[in-house]
């Protein structure tokens, strides 16, 4: 049963002709009635269905509005490493004994950073940290002997991007109390890499089929994106 603040939002909005982000910000901003500070979120839905195979992305973006999330970080390097994880500000740092507690089913965290030479025991886990997605991948930037910049540039505002089985891909914009000028900012950048991955992929035709923004409790815009993908 909907909630007498949701019956106040507009209805049937998926209806509606596409729109530019400029246009539609200021109206999911005014649903997000919420007693939070809601999310503003993108979902795209990827032409997935090739004749050759099936399209996977998955990348990082480090986005310069910010995401105004706090991610809990884990870091499993050498002893002689973690006190330049610390500093750098990851939330539990270990090596051997962070491995066993991960073994043990102990996944307390939200996003795994490993140096190299760890990786070669981290890796047995790849079942249980795989279907969560949280083994670290060198692509990703998880997987590095600087620990120091993976650390930061996961707490400063990144993000990962990552089709599902399905072809959707979902990203948090930002939050309803960004200025729009920051939301913008983030959006660029999520388009730009998006366009980039598109050459390291094949596809026929556009790589993204529909776009849409939402908040947290609120509805389903679709978008016009600002360029052809």
């Amino acid at each position: 049963m909907s909630s007498k603040r949701f019956k106040k939002l507009p209805t049937n909005t998926k209806t509606l002709k596409s729109d530019v982000i400029e246009k539609l910000l200021p109206v999911v901003k005014k649903n997000c009635t919420a007693k939070f500070d809601e999310s503003i979120d993108l979902s795209f839905q990827i032409n997935n269905k090739q004749k050759k195979s099936e399209i996977n992305l998955r990348t990082v973006i480090n986005m310069p509005g910010g995401t105004g999330k706090k991610v809990k970080i884990a870091v499993i390097c050498e002893e002689a490493k973690s006190k330049v994880a610390k500093d750098a500000g990851c939330d539990i740092v270990g090596s051997d004994d962070l491995i066993e507690k991960i073994k043990g089913g102990d996944l307390n965290f939200e996003k795994l950073i490993c140096t190299p030479s760890m990786m070669i025991k981290l890796s047995k886990l790849g079942k249980i940290l795989g279907p969560k997605g949280l083994m670290p991948n060198p692509k990703l930037g998880t997987v590095t002997d600087d620990i120091k910049k993976a650390v930061m540039d996961s707490k400063s505002g990144q993000v990962e991007i990552r089709n599902d089985k399905d072809g959707n891909i979902g990203v948090n914009l930002g939050k309803k109390s960004f200025s729009d000028e920051n939301l913008i900012k983030n959006y660029n950048v999520i388009l730009e890499t998006l366009d980039k991955e598109k050459s390291n992929v094949t596809v026929k035709g556009d790589l993204i089929k529909k776009a849409f923004i939402t908040s947290t409790m609120g509805v389903s815009y679709k978008l016009k994106l600002s360029k052809n993908i």
